[in-house]
């Protein structure tokens, strides 16, 4: 199979790769060439750059299939159908829960909850604007290819080389021990996707020539946040007491903290059926701290708490 990859050597996109050359697809990477360039050595490269349309690089060449793991907006989304013209079998785009509405969804929603109203008026991506330009994308490559479109809809994606650091704060907190500060509820439903998971999600989805939207959830058991951060504790070798505090000391947008509890609680029955995985959360958490430890543990992009504002906020002090 003769995949183009549109990204591919981030995270996801990069995840996605690794798992097509194993199952010995011929993988055509397009990007802007400045990420990743000791990856992926003897597969194809070509150069473009997606904001300012620039995707001559697409003129010629045929692929079974297209992954876009890097269209945010309708522009970037359209602009590539129409470079690539019908020179390509399947589209799968990655896309988001942020698609779907938010009032009156019960735990369980599937791939047919009603989506938030497209956006096409902006590319600012913003925390309202993020998922109604993901539903315009998905609109788009729909409309233009049909049954030959595929949606893929991941909820939170973990592992190795993640660079938003939401699960790497728990998995680094959880080293330390002791007294955990947490500005929710611990019962708090969470649902993470493994990136290698997703990936094979992906790649199976294509080679079955599989049409329509999926889900892309984990754990394969149902985990609370106060139970992900006392696994990160037990795959670190420590132990950790989580202390709730008000959820006005903290950041906004804390590490996996989720005000509607349904969105972590997304039905993912249709994409097991179709080949999701379910890699274990000690063997996810395990291998994070193993890649943070290799990379030095710099600096995290996060809004967690540090260590100084954590002792502050705790009752009595450390």
């Amino acid at each position: 199979m003769r995949i183009l990859v549109l990204g591919g050597t981030s995270f996801v996109g990069r995840a996605i790769v690794e798992d097509a050359l194993r199952t010995g697809a011929e993988v055509t990477l397009f990007g802007r060439g400045k990420t990743g360039t000791d990856l992926f050595p003897g597969v194809t490269r070509l150069t473009g750059d997606r904001d300012t349309g620039d995707y001559a690089a697409l003129d010629a060449g045929r692929w079974d299939a297209v992954v876009d793991s890097s269209g945010y907006v309708p522009r970037h989304v359209g602009q590539a159908m129409d470079a690539l013209g019908d020179r390509a079998g399947r589209y799968l785009f990655v896309s988001s829960h942020a698609v779907y509405q938010r009032e009156g969804i019960g735990p369980g929603s599937t791939e047919d909850t009603p989506r938030r109203r497209p956006v096409r008026d902006t590319e600012e991506l913003r925390e309202d604007t993020y998922g109604p330009l993901k539903v315009a994308c998905e609109d788009d490559v729909t409309a233009r290819y049909g049954s030959r479109a595929t949606i893929v809809r991941p909820g939170k994606v973990a592992g190795p080389h993640d660079p938003q650091d939401g699960l790497t704060y728990y998995v680094r907190r959880a080293t330390r021990g002791g007294r955990v500060a947490l500005p929710a509820d611990p019962r708090q439903p969470v649902q993470l996707i493994d990136s290698r998971d997703l990936a094979r999600l992906v790649v199976r989805l294509l080679a079955d020539d599989r049409p329509g939207a999926f889900h892309a959830v984990g754990p394969a058991e149902p985990v609370t946040l106060g139970g992900l951060i006392e696994t990160c504790a037990r795959v670190a070798g420590t132990s950790v007491g989580i202390v709730p505090v008000p959820p006005g000391t903290a950041p906004a947008m804390y590490p996996l903290v989720r005000q509607e509890w349904s969105t972590q609680q997304r039905d993912p029955a249709r994409a097991r059926a179709a080949g999701l995985p379910a890699t274990p959360l000690e063997v996810t958490i395990a291998d994070v701290l193993a890649w943070d430890r290799d990379r030095g543990e710099p600096p995290l992009d996060t809004r967690g708490f540090t260590p100084g504002q954590e002792q502050a906020i705790l009752p009595g002090g450390r």
